[in-house]
């Protein structure tokens, strides 16, 4: 029988936590540069470039694909005839290894989890614990599969509960258009249907852990009616033209993944989650012969994509800007910011309307006044970098002070990634604002661009704390201008009706 050491298992989860957090899956990144290659919408073109040079990056320095490093997620398979050496129990020795991968010197990963989530929603530092699910199987072996799950995909997680002679098809495709953009397309769509409410969604979850292989099911054609449904589901769900980043364009899913279960007569449980552009999963089996091996993948398998912000580009000095001025860029647009940017996303905006609102005034160094904003949680620096991975966070959790923040502080506008909801996008055309993005899943790319950065206010927040960074040629897209015109909203109708009528 195998005996299972206790530091293999807490060394094998850290060096797969750090693996993950800079190689992409081979599968995603060669999907994502054939759809790269078929691409027809500049913008969607544009961004998959961005997210392809960023793989390439973090896989040659060895630093994080996202800022957002995730919330662990562990799939454990436990033979029932091994053993352990161990003194700590399964969930303590693999968070011994989150907190070990997450700690490391060399590539420091961000702490996003919270304790207390519905009080005081203290970080707990280290980003454990993980969420562990633990099945018995026959035989003396340990499988494990990690992933690291973003908050802006996990947070566009649906679940119903269809009558049973409602149509799943259906549901997904009234549904998918209501997640927007912020789980970063294109990704992989994981569906479970069947068992009851929990064991859907654990389904759903569990889907994305399966290889990226829907061109193979084409070639083959489907044998059973879960692969009918990926057939189906893959055609139509790209047909929404959706696209890269919610551009609009011809890829919006690279895959869509189903396990199923059996259910209960009356019950028709169906749960959808989907993976991002930083997709994050490796499996190991330990056997007692000591820490997983997790053999470096060749960099060439990674496409040769140069990428720049191409010479059409307009140039912002963030420092001089004027409302006037950005009265005249359009959707769509691209531009290099340079200048001071200061950051914030949730704790800091709370904090920032309960100052306001009871009559106090901001802390030193944070002056709003004519001035963008980043919704941005980055990565700590290591060596000489000036800040960490540092890609935008999903606009849509700002919404609720937008208002706010733009009639009390004198912003001029944003920067983050994915749509804003119609009162946002009423409140950037009242006050003349406007809203820029960068590319989701391209957070090392965008920390090149800068080349300073302080912490001005809120130091116990840790990666919510305001920042201050100098930026050079930092690139974003004009997503809503300051008419309220918004490129979310025209670039995937744009595409459905293209799409529409090339499939005609």
């Amino acid at each position: 029988m195998n005996i299972i050491k206790q530091n293999d298992l807490i060394q094998s989860v850290a060096d797969a936590l750090q693996y993950i957090s800079y190689y992409h899956p081979k599968d995603y990144i060669q999907s994502l540069h054939q759809a790269y290659l078929l691409e027809q919408s500049n913008a969607a073109k544009d961004a998959m470039a961005q997210i392809l040079v960023n793989s390439r990056m973090c896989a040659e320095g060895k630093r994080p694909i996202c800022q957002d490093t995730g919330i662990v997620t562990v799939f454990v398979e436990v033979g029932m005839d091994l053993r352990w050496h161990a003194d700590m129990t399964l969930e303590q020795m693999i968070n011994e290894g989150v907190r070990k991968a997450y700690l490391n010197p060399d590539n420091v990963l961000r702490a996003s989890i919270l304790s207390d989530p519905a009080g005081r929603r203290i970080n707990t530092r280290d980003n454990t614990p993980a969420v562990i699910h633990t099945k018995m199987v026959a035989g003396d072996k340990l499988d494990i599969t990690v992933a690291a799950k973003g908050g802006g995909s996990e947070n566009k997680s649906k679940f119903t509960m269809l009558n049973p002679s409602d149509d799943i098809v259906e549901w997904v495709i009234k549904t998918v258009p209501t997640m927007g953009a912020g789980w970063c397309p294109p990704g992989i769509l994981g569906i479970g249907i069947g068992g009851t409410a929990e064991k859907a969604m654990l389904l759903a979850k569990r889907s994305l852990m399966d290889p990226i292989n829907i061109q193979e099911l084409i070639a083959k054609g489907a044998t059973n009616k879960v692969e009918e449904l990926r057939l189906e589901l893959f055609e139509k769900v790209n047909a929404l033209g959706i696209g890269a980043q919610g551009l609009g364009g011809l890829t919006t899913v690279l895959d869509i993944k189903i396990l199923d279960y059996p259910t209960h007569a009356a019950s028709k449980p169906v749960a959808m989650i989907p993976n991002c552009a930083a997709t994050r999963h490796l499996h190991f089996t330990l056997d007692g012969s000591g820490i997983a091996e997790l053999p470096a993948p060749n960099i060439e398998d990674w496409p040769q994509i140069s990428w720049d912000a191409g010479s059409c580009s307009r140039r912002v000095n963030l420092d001089t800007i004027t409302a006037d001025e950005i009265q005249s860029w359009k959707t769509g647009e691209t531009l290099l910011l340079s200048g001071k940017l200061l950051t914030g996303r949730d704790a800091a905006h709370k904090r920032i309307h309960e100052l306001l609102n009871s009559g106090q005034s901001l802390p030193e160094g944070v002056d709003f006044n004519n001035r963008f904003i980043y919704y941005v949680g980055p990565v700590d620096p290591v060596r000489d970098e000036a800040v960490g991975p540092a890609g935008p966070t999903t606009s849509t959790r700002m919404d609720k002070f937008t208002d706010f923040m733009l009639e009390k502080t004198g912003l001029l506008g944003m920067v983050g990634k994915a749509e804003r909801g119609d009162k946002a996008i009423e409140s950037i055309k009242k006050h003349k604002a406007v809203y820029l993005i960068a590319v989701g899943g391209a957070a090392y790319l965008v920390s090149k661009a800068i080349r300073a950065s302080r912490v001005v206010a809120f130091e116990e927040l840790g990666m919510e704390a305001i920042h201050e960074f100098e930026v050079e040629d930092m690139p974003v897209t004009v997503a809503v201008s300051s008419d309220g015109q918004s490129v979310h909203k025209s670039g995937p109708s744009e595409w459905r009706i293209k799409i529409q009528q090339s499939a005609a």
